[in-house]
């Protein structure tokens, strides 16, 4: 998002922003609730939004703090439900595993949301902004590529798979 001018695209910085901080904002109430915290946040986002480096930092932070987390939580405690409240005072109900899927799926919803923003402001230039090959199947690759050696051989014609 640093490639994003504050200067041509005020709005799409605005709004990019704005997404990317309410991802922040659920992953820290979903944080408290895993851990069967309370939560000092009163809406899903924050009046006002972070600068960028302030942003990064926090999300950084959180996706540490996950990692930790999962890192040390076991089956029996994934599966164990958990009440809490959501911000608008409604009551939830949800297994560990279930809150630690919807981080993740609300996540990239999110972040598809501002990479297509990017995209668009960007309009195929040569100059625009470059998106990183961000996918779970390129993450495994990269951070173990000896998954690249057990791949398989390409078929060297093709397959029907029923289209």
């Amino acid at each position: 998002m640093n490639g994003l001018s504050a200067e041509h695209h005020p709005a799409e910085l605005h709004l990019a922003t704005r997404l990317m901080n309410h991802c922040l904002v659920v992953n820290r109430i979903f944080a408290a609730h895993l851990i069967g915290e309370s939560h000092y946040f009163a809406s899903d986002n924050t009046p006002d939004i972070p600068a960028l480096p302030e942003l990064r930092a926090g999300l950084t932070a959180t996706d540490h703090w996950y990692l930790d987390y999962v890192g040390r939580v076991t089956p029996t405690m994934l599966s164990e439900s958990v009440p809490f409240a959501f911000t608008d005072g409604d009551n939830g109900y949800m297994t560990r595993e279930e809150m630690l899927t919807h981080v993740v799926t609300h996540g990239g919803y999110h972040r598809g949301e501002v990479g297509r923003i990017l995209v668009q402001v960007s309009n195929g230039s040569e100059q625009g902004i470059k998106l990183p090959w961000d996918t779970y199947a390129v993450h495994l690759h990269t951070t173990e590529p000896s998954r690249r050696l057990r791949g398989r051989e390409p078929f060297s014609e093709a397959v029907d798979i029923g289209q």
